[in-house]
């Protein structure tokens, strides 16, 4: 029963996204699915079992898009909203922000006191029919913010072998150093 619901909501997490993905690449707007479905979709290609689910959808967006996005997603089934300080979509059948496409912004700090900016497009891989934030992006993303989730998502990509000495060597000193408190608490 638990493993029949956990399937259905990655499918509709996926669908969702997928709808989001076909309303933006149809106008030519660039996007990168981030966050933990991020995480996800890239453990998930290498270990199944390893694979956690993220209740939502974190997209990264050019800010000076939103307004042509609000409005294209229309078409789709999905919903321009602004709520609690965050721009989302949510399904239009549903209205449950706990499903919908919250957006973050490229080259701009999700929080001021973030170390850096929410990295810049860059070549991305295609997993289930979506632009995902290649996982040198994301090791950046989830060791910027820091939370307890973030620090679950590095230790679920390095488990799996994703997070690279390449990408490690790529990192700057204080992210350096919180991959090796994630790695030491593990």
């Amino acid at each position: 029963m638990v493993n029949a619901h956990y399937e259905q909501h990655v499918e509709q997490l996926v669908e969702i996204a997928g709808r989001f993905a076909a309303a933006l690449s149809q106008a030519g707007i660039e996007y990168r699915i981030v966050g933990g479905l991020a995480v996800y979709l890239h453990v998930n290609a290498i270990d199944p079992l390893a694979a956690r689910l993220t209740r939502d959808i974190d997209a990264a967006v050019r800010r000076t898009d939103i307004e042509t996005i609000a409005r294209i997603v229309k078409p789709y089934g999905l919903e321009f909203r602004h709520a609690a300080g965050v721009d989302m979509l949510v399904d239009a059948n549903e209205r449950k922000a706990r499903s919908a496409v919250h957006f973050i912004w490229v080259n701009e700090k999700v929080r001021p006191e973030y170390v850096e900016p929410v990295p810049d497009f860059s070549p991305v891989p295609t997993l289930s029919g979506l632009l995902v934030a290649p996982v040198a992006d994301l090791v950046r993303m989830k060791l910027t913010s820091f939370r307890d989730k973030d620090r679950v998502h590095i230790r679920d990509m390095d488990s799996v072998g994703l997070i690279t000495s390449e990408i490690e060597a790529g990192l700057p000193e204080v992210l350096k150093n919180r991959l090796a408190e994630v790695r030491a608490t593990e």
